[in-house]
């Protein structure tokens, strides 16, 4: 494009012939130019944050606490439970434990039926202390 096409005009001699047109501010003046840091106040504050977090987390302490009143609560049942059987228990196991010492001494008895001076059921160590043994069967290598 030329310059005489752009300003309608058929040309010019010198660079003062030019018409002088230059920007300006608008009417008014330009509107003033925001530099501070303004954030916007949007949201909850920082307080009602903390207050909402504190009464979640007081929440979840009382729900952990009520349930450790419930698991309490169940492990002493158990407890009780278990308190209540025992005696029963206890009772199958003796039962148990002398059917099967009266076996083991019958073995005892036909295996040293020819060593003379041998007493069935008497200890060899003479610890004056008898224990019943702590495994379910008594001796089961020697069937």
């Amino acid at each position: 494009m030329t310059e005489a096409w752009v300003r309608n005009k058929p040309g010019m001699a010198s660079v003062k012939e030019m018409p002088l047109v230059q920007d300006g501010p608008p009417p008014g003046g330009f509107a003033p130019v925001r530099y501070a840091r303004r954030i916007p106040t949007s949201g909850p504050s920082a307080t009602a944050m903390f207050l909402t977090a504190f009464g979640a987390f007081a929440y979840g302490m009382y729900q952990v606490g009520q349930g450790n009143k419930v698991r309490r609560a169940l492990k002493e049942e158990k407890i009780a439970a278990r308190s209540a059987i025992l005696p029963m228990l206890q009772a199958e196991e003796d039962e148990r434990f002398v059917k099967e010492w009266k076996k083991y001494l019958e073995e005892e008895a036909r295996i040293m039926k020819d060593v003379p001076g041998w007493k069935v059921g008497e200890s060899v160590y003479n610890s004056g202390k008898w224990m019943p043994p702590a495994t379910g069967e008594l001796r089961p290598e020697v069937w």
